[in-house]
């Protein structure tokens, strides 16, 4: 499997998720990201995981996903489809 994000060094500071991605340091206000976060206690928020893929992290007693890509704003177009002439089967 390849991996999306390479994740590390996350902490929260007050009302900030602070982490590194693909090694650059960003900061997140939690307001901002999530609800959840937010209003959680410590314990809480420093109980995750982050996905073996690199796609997310996941808090189990908030039941609450981030990705990593809504994170950094990266959006994702589907592919275009390429219109395939289609053949009509003739009646045998």
């Amino acid at each position: 499997m390849k991996k999306m994000h390479h994740v590390e060094n996350l902490r929260f500071i007050d009302d900030w998720l602070e982490l590194t991605i693909d090694g650059q340091e960003h900061r997140f206000l939690l307001a901002e990201i999530s609800q959840k976060l937010a209003a959680a206690s410590a314990v809480e928020r420093n109980y995750y995981r982050v996905m073996a893929s690199g796609y997310g992290i996941h808090w189990p007693l908030l039941d609450e996903d981030v990705s990593i890509d809504g994170l950094l704003g990266v959006v994702h177009k589907p592919p275009k489809h390429v219109r395939r002439k289609t053949r009509r089967l003739q009646p045998v």
